[in-house]
């Protein structure tokens, strides 16, 4: 049997009852939630000093001045258009490497929800980039008409797609294909986030090989997991979405039910809860009547059966974890668990600070305690996943379990240099402060405000520039005052050798590298 339905490209029109198509061609997302009236505060930039480039023209969304994209980009032919905006190629001009960039009508944005929306999307792309299955975010930019989201270029179109012209996948292909979406759910949930919002239409091939890679896109309805707090809203796409959701009361587990439906789709070609009309989805998933018996099934192997059981499980806490779910026989199979280590987002965010100067890194430090509660959700949550014994530090032990939860394979000398670059303050273990500092995405650099106070840290008589002896007593506090460091620092960052750090200077030393 072959995959029979169809879909709308639309995100807002309700599966409608009045077709009589069978139900397989009925195949529409769940309309947006309804937008709310919601005033967020402005984030302008502190009045900066007289040496640092001022603008009266700051952007109401990303609360940066207005940048001209087309400086730094070419912008090429369209690849796509949706209800908010449109997506083109585009060629970074200093490298003449190609990216995609969804450009969103800020006419579009009419509520302040919307717009609160887009920055949630911002910090929740910027904390994931890195991890594997998961686009790469490369920035955000904002002019007077348009916000542009750049991120790396997937040129294989959508799974959903080559679904569609493969009809049904072989349990290999199947396992292979599962097994990166629930990687993606297994990172989400680790790094702090709820996509909310799975489907097929939302992975994307990197490449037009068979084999190539998917990437998770569209995060625009993903939130932060906060600790004790449950989830109300009613999103997602009507096949896809797990019964608690509609009950309104759920948390990260739907993320899991909402692979399983798309491994379902995957083996046999059909979703397994469905009617023609978006009620009678509902009324489907909430009587969760699973048929894993009808034709193609009794063909199947029972482990994959029983892995489908396990993610479509009624019971949110008696289902499946993503976690749980990489080490079933069946998505193990074929050699599947290699000895190829994964750089995680968090390993690799590790390594580059360990790699940084001294004064880099103190840098961090004030930036990391200056950051909003919004931007260091994900980070807190994840934290949080690493210290098991919920002490506010982590051990050298928790910090190589909790890498090799999201798939890394690091040998004890390995672990141990990570450790010693994070733990800024030698006190053998890493605090909450020093966890954000080291892994935090680098994004954060690129605000203004952040590097500002950084610099003002070292900049203790508000000269405007950052003397050697700010310098050592700065470094001193934390034992990195000695000469030959601070001999390094300035010899690296002091590009006019007058002996002493302007802001500009600063600046170049924080954003190299990133």
């Amino acid at each position: 049997m072959g995959l029979c339905f169809t879909r709308s490209r639309s995100h807002d029109i309700p599966i409608s009852s009045s077709s009589d198509e069978s139900p397989h061609h009925r195949y529409q997302p769940l309309p947006r939630r309804t937008q709310q009236d919601f005033r967020p505060t402005s984030s302008r930039p502190p009045a900066l000093s007289k040496q640092i480039p001022q603008t009266s023209q700051i952007g109401p969304i990303l609360g940066k001045p207005y940048v001209d994209i087309t400086t730094i980009y070419d912008l090429d032919k369209e690849l796509g258009r949706g209800q908010f905006g449109v997506t083109y190629l585009c060629t970074k001009k200093a490298t003449g490497r190609k990216y995609a960039c969804k450009s969103i009508s800020r006419r579009k944005l009419v509520y302040d929800k919307d717009m609160e929306d887009v920055r949630r999307e911002i910090l929740i792309l910027q904390h994931l980039t890195g991890q594997p299955n998961i686009v790469e975010f490369e920035g955000a930019y904002e002019d007077k008409q348009n916000l542009h989201l750049v991120m790396e270029l997937c040129s294989g179109g959508e799974l959903f797609d080559r679904i569609i012209a493969k009809g049904i996948y072989s349990e290999r292909e199947a396992a292979k294909i599962c097994r990166q979406i629930v990687n993606v759910v297994h990172a989400c949930h680790f790094m702090g986030v709820i996509h909310r919002d799975l489907k097929p239409e939302n992975f994307l091939l990197a490449s037009k090989e068979e084999d190539s890679p998917i990437k998770a896109t569209d995060f625009g309805l993903s939130v932060f997991i906060e600790t004790g707090k449950v989830y109300k809203e009613i999103v997602g796409s009507a096949y896809y979405v797990a019964p608690e959701v509609l009950h309104q009361r759920y948390g990260k587990e739907i993320d899991v039910w909402s692979a399983g439906v798309i491994l379902y789709i995957l083996l046999s070609g059909v979703p397994p809860f469905w009617a023609e009309t978006e009620k009678g989805i509902f009324e489907a998933i909430l009587e969760g009547n699973l048929d894993l018996q009808s034709s193609p099934w009794p063909s199947i192997s029972g482990q994959a059966k029983d892995l489908i059981r396990k993610m479509l499980t009624k019971d949110p806490k008696k289902r499946i974890t993503a976690a749980e779910a990489l080490e079933h026989p069946w998505l193990k199979e074929d050699g599947a668990t290699s000895d190829k280590p994964i750089d995680s987002a968090v390993l690799t965010r590790m390594k580059q600070f360990r790699a940084m100067n001294k004064m880099k890194k103190l840098a961090l430090k004030v930036i990391a305690e200056n950051l909003s509660t919004e931007e260091i959700k994900g980070l807190k949550q994840m934290f949080n996943n690493i210290d098991t014994d919920a002490s506010g530090t982590i051990t050298c032990e928790e910090l190589r379990d909790g890498l090799s939860r999201l798939g890394s394979k690091l040998t004890e000398a390995e672990i141990r240099q990570l450790m010693e670059a994070a733990d800024v303050d030698k006190s053998g273990t890493i605090d909450y402060t020093e966890f954000i500092t080291a892994t935090m995405h680098r994004h954060k650099l690129e605000k203004e405000e952040n590097l500002y106070k950084a610099f003002k840290y070292f900049d203790e008589d508000d000269s405007g520039f950052i003397t050697r002896e700010e310098l050592r007593q700065a470094m001193t506090q934390y034992g990195m005052g000695d000469e030959a460091t601070i001999d390094e620092i300035l010899e690296d960052v002091d590009t006019d050798k007058d002996g002493r750090i302007n802001y500009e200077e600063f600046v170049a030393m924080m954003r190299k590298g990133t």
